[in-house]
C-alpha cells in the first residue's frame, strides 16, 4: 500500500473517530490532523477540505464495495449492502445527515444507487428500442425513490429492518422496469 494510500486512510480513520463525538461543522483541520500526529500540510496535500476527504471515505469504503451488483438479480443486494454500511458507520452517516455536509451523504447515497438501477434498466432494457435519455430518466426516478427512503429511514433512527424495507421495495417494483421500457418504447412508435 503507497504511503499516500495510508495517509488518506489514516485521515479518515481519524475524522471517523472525531465524529464519533463533534458535529461535522464543527471539527476543524487542525482537530483532524492532530488526532492522527500529522500536520495541516499534509492533510492539504490530500484534499482541499474536510468534506472532500468525507466524499472520499463514502467512495471508497462503499461506493465500490457495490461494482458488481448492477444487474436484475443482484441489484437488491447491492441496496441491502448500503444499509448495511449506514448501520456499521451510524455515528458518522447520521452526523453527516444532520450536518452541513448532508449535501455528501445525498450524493454518496445517489452515487451508490444510481449505477446499480441503471444497470437493471439497461439489463431489463435489452432488446428493446428505448431512447438512452427515457433509460436515464426511469433510473434517476427510482435512485431519488430510493435515496428518500434511505434519508427517512435514517431520520426515524434506523428502527425498521433493511431486509424488511428492501422486500417490501422489490415487490413494488416488480415488473414496473419493464412496464416503463415498454411504454417508452412504444411512445417512440
Amino acid at each position: 500500500m503507497s504511503s499516500s494510500l495510508l495517509t488518506k486512510k489514516a485521515l479518515a480513520a481519524s475524522l471517523k473517530r472525531l465524529m464519533q463525538e463533534v458535529p461535522l461543522n464543527k471539527i476543524s483541520v487542525k482537530d483532524l490532523t492532530e488526532e492522527c500526529y500529522l500536520n495541516r500540510q499534509t492533510f492539504y496535500y490530500h484534499f482541499q477540505d474536510i468534506y472532500e476527504l468525507l466524499g472520499w471515505i463514502y467512495q471508497t469504503e462503499a461506493v465500490d464495495a457495490i461494482a458488481q451488483e448492477r444487474s436484475y438479480h443482484t441489484w437488491t443486494h447491492g441496496l441491502h449492502t448500503i444499509f448495511t454500511y449506514i448501520e456499521e458507520n451510524k455515528a458518522v452517516c447520521l452526523n453527516t445527515l444532520n450536518s452541513l455536509g448532508r449535501n455528501h451523504l445525498d450524493s454518496y447515497l445517489y452515487t451508490m444507487t444510481n449505477p446499480l438501477i441503471l444497470g437493471v434498466v439497461n439489463e431489463v432494457s435489452s432488446g428493446r428500442q428505448v431512447p438512452e435519455q427515457d433509460k436515464l430518466f426511469i433510473a434517476n426516478f427510482y435512485t431519488l425513490a430510493f435515496t428518500g427512503l434511505v434519508i427517512q429511514w435514517m431520520q426515524g433512527g434506523m428502527r425498521e429492518n433493511p431486509s424488511d424495507i428492501i422486500g417490501r421495495l422489490s415487490r413494488l417494483v416488480e415488473g414496473n422496469f419493464e412496464r416503463a421500457l415498454d411504454r417508452y418504447e412504444h411512445k417512440r412508435s
